[in-house]
């Protein structure tokens, strides 16, 4: 019966091997060689990567003033990242919201650089390479007491805390399957990214925030504070929603490749939107 241990063993160790350069394969940043990817092989032939954009802080803020790079962020760290590694020039194609998706598929563009968020909708049309992401945190009065004394954003639920929110917003939904004991005041939406009225006026002990719009808020109104505490609030994960590049469908290896890369800079892509939230001053 040793030969049937045998193949046993060699069965396994083939197995093993084959998983092992399954995810080799996945996780290469190899440029793919002609012929393997329909796009790279187009791209590298016309000599430019064509990247959607329109400026969105924090993942691509445009530079208005006329020196310096045209963007900043971790998408464009992204986009001129991909450039680098197929050995050719960035070109900008300006898209505005309502097409820098469909833009992918007609061709006038081969990446979205864009910052999308990932919709079932957008799904059925172009493949996401994530590298981001949004999701809410908390603010109110620093001198309001019930907020003294809480430490996290589960401290918020108690039954003497009060949160506004804007009717018709996805906070109004999700909020009651977080928070089960405090109370909440629905406003008319006023364009603002958060209802501070409410907060000043203390009509609201907290209101809900869009993470990465919190750096400018801190810094237009004094004293606030925040939930999760400090930097904790650019890195919630209360209602994350990821944020990402798109690309046409159809090229699965130019996908893998897009992933791969993405996925060995991440943490550059990461340092990079730290910087764009924390480099936000006070206006003068």
């Amino acid at each position: 019966m040793w030969w049937r241990r045998v193949k046993i063993v060699a069965c396994a160790a083939l197995t093993a091997s084959l998983i092992y350069a399954g995810t080799a394969q996945a996780a290469d940043t190899t440029v793919p060689a002609p012929g393997q990817s329909k796009k790279i092989d187009e791209i590298k032939k016309r000599g430019t990567l064509r990247a959607a954009a329109i400026g969105e802080f924090p993942w691509l803020p445009e530079n208005t003033s006329g020196n310096g790079p045209q963007f900043s962020g971790p998408a464009w760290v992204l986009a001129n990242e991909i450039a680098t590694r197929l050995g050719v020039t960035l070109e900008i194609v300006p898209v505005s919201h309502e097409t820098k998706v469909p833009i992918l598929a007609t061709g006038q563009a081969d990446i979205s650089i864009a910052p999308l968020s990932i919709t079932p909708a957008r799904q059925k049309v172009v493949e996401f390479v994530p590298y981001s992401g949004s999701s809410l945190c908390f603010f109110g009065l620093a001198s309001n007491p019930k907020l003294q004394k809480a430490k996290s954003v589960d401290d918020l639920d108690a039954s003497d805390i009060t949160m506004a929110y804007f009717t018709g917003t996805p906070p109004e939904t999700w909020a009651p399957t977080r928070f089960h004991k405090l109370k909440y005041r629905a406003v008319a939406g006023s364009g603002a990214n958060a209802p501070v009225e409410e907060i000043i006026s203390k009509r609201a002990d907290i209101a809900p925030i869009d993470n990465v719009a919190w750096p400018n808020l801190d810094a237009a109104v004094k004293g606030l504070t925040v939930f999760p505490q400090g930097d904790a609030c650019l890195k919630s994960h209360e209602m994350e929603a990821q944020t990402a590049m798109a690309i046409d469908k159809g090229d699965p290896v130019f996908l893998a490749w897009l992933t791969a890369v993405k996925n060995e800079v991440q943490p550059k892509l990461d340092a990079e939107e730290m910087r764009v939230l924390k480099s936000v001053k006070p206006a003068t």
